[in-house]
């Protein structure tokens, strides 16, 4: 077995043993955030072991230096992932994917994208959620804090290397919340066999989350490990072998149809999964006893106000319009009935009280000041 020395941060390939049908069986495995192929190198070399063709690509933007990851997006990491697995298949022509925190993210993304084409997946601590508050303020503290310093490793095992980069640009951060925004909700599109591998002392990828895809998804058959002693990144702790002998069984168990086929899933099961995940994100809960019109009845404090208006008393200017609005076309009337004139004036007293009356209105509506003004309605 070749030492880790022996292999590039650039991408691992290792091919199958020239006997046998195992050769034509391929397995990409897709390394975390921050890491490289060396960080996943060991799992791939056990995988390698049982005579399957392995590939490992570097994603985009991974295995050089944190100022390239910064400058990508999820979807160059998916991008990168896909592009080998395609090209896995151009020379096996039955292909499982197994993914470790990240990777696993980006494994059930291409589950749910190309099922049809994958044989089973195996998942190992995978990171599609993360809880902690700090994570809601990454969107914003991206723009005023660039990067973060990162930790030691987290392996239980003493000496263990490191093959992640020492800062985390909290740009391709965010992106991957955006990737875990992606995945969650499609989960019960996942219907290839899975085995599912987490550790109970995982300090980077809370264990929950691997429950919570045991819960949603629709896979026929599900195989779940759990392991005691080792933390986040199992291929280079304690329980590396086991993980190894698990996943090499795992395959060689729906290889051999001993799992159930990919397909046989209930499809009215499927329909109404993701009918469910339609109707998920509508809130029809009516467990409080009233309807959204009756929460709208009861804010006072937004409903509509009739207008009101307001009728002021009339000046001495106003009363006067008003009498010669009125006065001017009465003594007009009488003028014409009658014969009845002013002072041998004619028609004009009358016209003239009139005009002036408008004229009174016109002035009093156009020339009253702003601060003053009042349309009549509250509001």
């Amino acid at each position: 077995m070749a030492s880790l020395s022996e292999f590039s941060s650039e991408g691992i390939f290792l091919p199958g043993s020239a006997s046998g049908t195992t050769s034509r069986i391929g397995v990409l495995v897709l390394h975390g955030f921050l890491g490289s192929p060396l960080s996943v190198a060991p799992w791939a070399q056990g995988i390698n072991s049982a005579g399957f063709t392995v590939s490992v690509p570097c994603l985009s933007g991974h295995g050089t230096n944190w100022c390239d990851l910064e400058r990508t997006e999820w979807s160059d990491w998916y991008a990168s992932a896909e592009s080998a697995f395609l090209e896995l298949k151009k020379t096996c022509h039955r292909v499982f994917i197994a993914g470790f925190s990240m990777g696993g993210a980006l494994t059930l993304r291409l589950a749910q994208i190309r099922g049809s084409e994958i044989e089973g997946i195996i998942l190992l601590n995978p990171s599609i959620g993360d809880d902690r508050k700090v994570f809601s303020l990454i969107p914003f503290l991206k723009y005023f804090l660039p990067t973060v310093k990162n930790g030691p490793s987290d392996c239980a095992k003493p000496g263990a290397p490191i093959h992640i980069y020492p800062r985390t640009p909290l740009k391709a951060l965010d992106s991957l919340r955006k990737l875990w925004k992606r995945v969650e909700p499609d989960l019960y599109l996942v219907d290839s066999p899975l085995m599912i591998a987490y550790s109970e002392n995982d300090h980077t990828v809370n264990p929950k989350w691997s429950q919570y895809i045991l819960d949603n998804v629709y896979s026929p058959t599900v195989r779940e490990l759990i392991f005691e002693r080792s933390f986040h990144n199992v291929a280079h702790d304690y329980d590396s072998v086991e993980l190894n002998e698990e996943t090499v069984t795992f395959i060689h168990d729906v290889l051999s149809g001993e799992l159930e086929a990919m397909g046989e899933v209930d499809e009215t099961d499927l329909i109404n999964a993701e009918f469910e995940s339609i109707v998920s994100s509508l809130n029809l809960d009516q467990s409080t006893g009233t309807t959204y019109l009756d929460e709208l009845d009861q804010r006072d404090d937004q409903r509509f106000v009739a207008p009101n208006p307001k009728i002021e008393p009339t000046d001495s200017l106003g009363k006067l319009a008003i009498a010669g609005v009125l006065a001017g076309p009465i003594y007009l009337l009488l003028e014409y009935t009658t014969g009845f004139t002013l002072f041998g004036l004619g028609p004009w007293p009358g016209l003239a009280a009139f005009i002036a009356g408008i004229g009174t209105t016109i002035y009093k509506m156009s020339g009253r000041d702003d601060d003053e003004f009042d349309d009549g309605a509250i509001v």
